[in-house]
């Protein structure tokens, strides 16, 4: 049984990587091959795609000096994973943005569709 909670904070995690090998891994690990994540109006297909998409959001927030988390309410319902994150600086509790992740995953527990919900 997929453990919603765990999901979301090994997400998040390959957000905050900063070593781009490790950051391939944990996305590979994370996707579907064939997995659909979405960034506002970006798309991007393939685990290149998604790394390169990862990095461009830290890059826009200020990689240096911010980190993401999620909120400990991570749930399941049958195929769909749902939990909030919050964008924080890397050496408080100062919350810059938050939102909310809506994920469709495959039954071995990978990502198919990601769905993220941000302030706009």
């Amino acid at each position: 049984m997929l453990d919603a909670q765990a999901l979301a904070d090994r997400y998040v995690a390959a957000w905050n990587e900063p070593d781009a090998i490790k950051r391939s891994s944990a996305i590979a690990a994370l996707w579907a091959p064939d997995a659909l994540p979405h960034q506002r109006a970006r798309e991007a297909r393939g685990y290149g795609a998604l790394s390169k998409l990862i990095l461009g959001v830290n890059r826009n927030a200020g990689q240096e000096g911010i980190r993401f988390r999620a909120a400990p309410s991570a749930r399941q319902q049958r195929d769909v994973v749902t939990f909030r994150w919050e964008m924080l600086l890397t050496e408080s509790e100062t919350v810059l943005a938050s939102g909310l992740e809506f994920l469709i995953v495959n039954d071995d527990g990978r990502i198919l569709v990601d769905h993220p919900f941000a302030p706009a």
